[in-house]
């Protein structure tokens, strides 16, 4: 597992905190594409909101005229209209859910896929400063976690709102005294349920690292290679024990997440249900003392909206402790929109047309940090013709594959230039780009997915006939045509049913399947056997034949028909020529042949 202290961080400066007003008028630009829905479900929520209303008034006639007067066919109306109401009321509020949830999950899956895409663009330095597990918690929990926020809340806020002035509007023309001593207490609960709102939100924040943290140790050591290493470590204790650490405290953070503020929203409960009883015992009271306050069915009906106004108010309190909360989540999220992308599409790009595959380096120079006291490459002035090759070689940390990782921009260099048939790729089109440059590193990456599905990655229109042909060129057709699911066989997490140079060469068939002019090979055979390597190398002539080859080379044996050789020494070149030219020169290239094969004279290598 990678220490803690690699990770991506995000700032933590005061200033760098969202104001309120602009992060609400943010999350309510996400909810803009749909107004309309939006605005039906207002209306059902206003509708509902009347009609609920109208059943206590409906209840006062009953009490005060129907009964008393003996009035059986009023009495019926009244029942009636109560029933309907409680119907009419039924479907507002279902087709309000059904609208508000798709709402929601329409704006969740906006969402997801603003995050997803926005991490696409991000440039290669980021991957490597961040824990996969983080950008793995972000999308799943974060989001995931504002799922009740964006689907069901903003309908309980209008709804209960709606509800709360619906019944205050009904409690004054029913009898005004009441009502003042309804709300006196109400700005009292609207103060406790922020302070406990804030304590929720904090706790969120830290719930929600903690779940990123232990979705990095899950996907760090229960994948293939964390399982192997910890197993040949001797670990897996030790593993389990810090994962069941990590699993105490968020177990904890979730303890303290319930319970804060609980005592206080429950003692808001505990008074709003215990004023009807006040009501009741006052209006007794003075009914006792011979100047009753208001009539019973005025009285009755008057509790039974205050009970409405109660209900919708205490959820209203909860919801909006919910959308504090929420807000912790909104703010990790937008942390990850905001992220500058490095590595931007111009916005006029170059297409190529019939791309030659001529590279240059024009005066490069780079720098991983802007704070590098030395850069990692400086003054490299190189030329690749169409249709040539190239061997980059030198000692580890000379810089060999960052110059690789130029030309595909997967890094943008810090000065001169790399260009592609003349034009530099920061001006190409990622399409353009992608189509011109093919990579095959040393580390291969295949999904967990058929045979047959990983080689389409490259092109998801090839047909069977070029799956084959490409297999069969990169030598690993018959391989694959004798397991028993042929092309359809799944390739295990991360490839691990197959053998490095099997991994190897299905990832040059997948880029034979691409047909790039230009191809990077990053030390596609270094960590293999002799015999592998001579089949794979083999495949790797066969692809590169025809093509312009930039190949960082581990083995010098590998190099010796390259068109050039550049010897790399602390991001410069040193030397630059043919196999022969180096060797007779008797430099940097001749020492690092000789350190590799020492017995033998360089002329017969």
């Amino acid at each position: 597992m990678r220490p803690d202290g690699i990770r991506w961080t995000p700032p933590a400066r005061a200033e760098d905190e969202p104001r309120p007003p602009a992060q609400w008028r943010r999350i309510l630009a996400l909810f803009r594409p749909y107004t309309g829905r939006l605005t039906t479900v207002g209306l059902l929520v206003a509708a509902s909101a009347v009609v609920s209303v109208i059943s206590p008034f409906l209840l006062r006639a009953v009490l005060d005229t129907a009964i008393p007067q003996g009035r059986t066919g009023l009495l019926s109306l009244l029942a009636l209209g109560m029933v309907a109401a409680a119907v009419v009321n039924s479907i507002f509020n279902v087709l309000q859910t059904l609208i508000s949830t798709t709402v929601g999950q329409r704006v969740m899956h906006d969402l997801r896929t603003a995050v997803y895409s926005h991490l696409q663009r991000m440039s290669l330095a980021f991957f490597t400063r961040t824990r996969t597990g983080e950008v793995q918690s972000r999308i799943a929990n974060d989001i995931g976690g504002m799922q009740s926020t964006v689907t069901s809340t903003a309908t309980s806020l209008v709804s209960n709102f709606t509800s709360v002035i619906a019944s205050v509007v009904a409690m004054v023309a029913l009898d005004w005294r009441l009502t003042v001593v309804s709300l006196l207490l109400l700005p009292v609960f609207v103060w406790i349920s922020r302070r406990v709102g804030n304590e929720r939100k904090k706790i969120t924040t830290e719930r929600q690292k903690q779940l990123a943290a232990m979705s990095s140790a899950v996907q760090e050591s229960l994948s293939v290679s964390g399982i192997l290493l910890g197993r040949t470590m001797g670990r897996s204790d030790s593993l389990a024990k810090e994962f069941t650490g990590q699993s105490d405290e968020l177990a904890e953070l979730e303890v303290r997440a319930s319970m804060a503020g609980r005592w206080r929203m429950n003692t808001i409960q505990i008074v709003m249900a215990a004023m009807p009883a006040v009501i009741y015992w006052a209006a007794g009271l003075a009914a006792a003392g011979g100047s009753p306050i208001v009539s019973v069915g005025t009285l009755v009906a008057f509790v039974s909206l205050q009970q409405g106004l109660f209900r919708p108010t205490v959820s209203l309190l909860s919801t909006g402790v919910q959308v504090q909360t929420s807000l912790a989540l909104f703010h990790r999220i937008f942390e990850y929109l905001d992220l500058p992308v490095e590595i931007a599409e111009p916005e006029r790009p170059v297409e190529l047309g019939r791309i030659t595959g001529e590279v240059r380096f024009e005066g490069v120079d780079f720098r991983y940090d802007p704070d590098q006291e030395r850069p990692t490459l400086s003054g490299i002035e190189l030329k690749v013709p169409a249709g040539s090759s190239l061997a980059v070689v030198g000692e580890t940390g000379s810089g060999k594959t960052t110059l690789s990782y130029l030309v595909p921009r997967l890094y943008d260099v810090t000065g001169g230039r790399v260009t592609v048939d003349g034009v530099d790729v920061r001006e190409l089109s990622f399409e353009s780009l992608s189509r011109a440059v093919g990579v095959v590193s040393q580390e291969t990456y295949l999904f967990h997915a058929s045979v047959a599905d990983n080689l389409r990655f490259a092109k998801p229109d090839a047909s069977d006939a070029e799956l084959v042909a490409a297999a069969e060129a990169a030598q690993i057709h018959d391989t694959i045509a004798g397991l028993p699911d042929g092309y359809d066989t799944l390739v295990g997490e991360r490839g691990y049913r197959f053998s490095g140079g099997e991994k190897q060469r299905l990832a040059l068939a997948r880029t034979i399947l691409r047909n790039p002019p230009v191809l990077i090979l990053d030390e596609a055979t270094s960590a293999l056997d002799n015999r592998t390597e001579r089949a794979v190398q083999q495949a790797i002539d066969t692809l590169a034949a025809g093509r312009t080859t930039i190949t960082i080379a581990h083995r010098l044996s590998t190099v010796r028909s390259a068109d050039q050789i550049v010897v790399l020494d602390r991001g410069e070149v040193v030397e630059l020529g043919t196999h022969d030219q180096l060797v007779e020169a008797d430099g940097r290239y001749a020492a690092l042949l000789r350190r590799e094969v020492p017995a033998v004279p360089l002329g017969r290598v």
